[in-house]
């Protein structure tokens, strides 16, 4: 039996590995599915088992899982065919006979009625209709969606959205990492959701107060129409499809969609979420 981590070389999967490691699983009983092994090969040089396979290859997967493993299944990346490609993830996982599927989904849930979520509410059902013993792990939005690139923000001084004066519970990628990790080696979490967010929900205005305490400068928040944002994003290179659904994710935040607080997050980590200060410190730094 293995703990498997799929898209172990992105962001959030590489940080599971890491927080596995730290909680001290053995590097042998960690494997890692990815499609480049030499993507992986810090890991493997630490003892993790690579396994090669592709979402979109189906016939990839066949040797991608083993009975008994404990198995996180990263959702995809590919916005439109995310569906088919965990598809082909929970019927390789079925037939190898795992013992824990868990799933990196969106806050919310069923619940959620943004775009962003129909292919997580998707996929759950197909992980609830396979009959494999699972862990849904509601993931909210990411500080680092945030802070990740703070360029053209401090180039104009502005942060500019279409979410009004919501509110976002918002966690680092370490955040959501040590929760999944949590699930993966401890007992009691099968066939339970979890709603995991930050500790604190604030506003893009707070943001950019915060910002602007940080550096010294004035960065204002300009809440701009939906049209408006569409064409910034557009003209900044984002395909449109998905220019329109970070448009939409910012009327959920208006909404109060990502503004929940359940504190599954700090519990299943066992200590609290980082604050959003505390990540633009170490953004700025960068």
């Amino acid at each position: 039996m293995s703990i498997v981590v799929t898209g172990a070389t992105g962001h959030l999967g590489r940080l599971v590995v890491e927080s596995l490691l730290a909680d001290g699983v053995p590097a042998d009983g960690i494997a890692v599915v990815v499609r480049n092994k030499e993507k992986a090969a810090g890991l493997v040089a630490r003892g993790v088992e690579p396994r090669v396979a592709d979402y979109s290859r189906p016939e990839t997967l066949t040797d991608a899982f083993r009975a008994g493993d404990r198995v996180l299944l990263i959702s995809g990346s590919e916005v439109g065919q995310r569906v088919a490609q965990h598809s082909a993830v929970i019927d390789a996982a079925r037939a190898a006979g795992v013992a824990q599927l868990a799933y990196t989904g969106v806050l919310g849930g069923p619940d959620a009625d943004f775009q962003l979520a129909a292919e997580h509410k998707a996929t759950e059902q197909l992980i609830l209709d396979s009959g494999l013993p699972y862990t849904f792990l509601r993931n909210g939005w990411y500080t680092e969606n945030y802070t990740g690139n703070l360029a053209p923000v401090l180039e104009h001084d502005a942060v500019v959205a279409a979410a009004g004066e919501g509110r976002v519970a918002s966690a680092t990628r370490a955040d959501y990492a040590a929760a999944a990790a949590a699930v993966l080696t401890g007992e009691g979490h099968l066939n339970k959701a979890y709603e995991l967010s930050g500790d604190t929900a604030w506003s893009l205005s707070e943001y950019a107060a915060e910002l602007s305490r940080q550096t010294g400068r004035t960065i204002a928040y300009n809440n701009v129409p939906a049209e408006t944002l569409l064409g910034i994003l557009t003209g900044a290179g984002v395909p449109e499809p998905m220019a329109a659904i970070l448009v939409d994710v910012d009327h959920a935040i208006e909404r109060g969609r990502l503004a929940g607080t359940s504190g599954d997050l700090a519990r299943l980590a066992g200590r609290p979420t980082t604050p959003l200060a505390d990540t633009i410190a170490e953004a700025l730094k960068g």
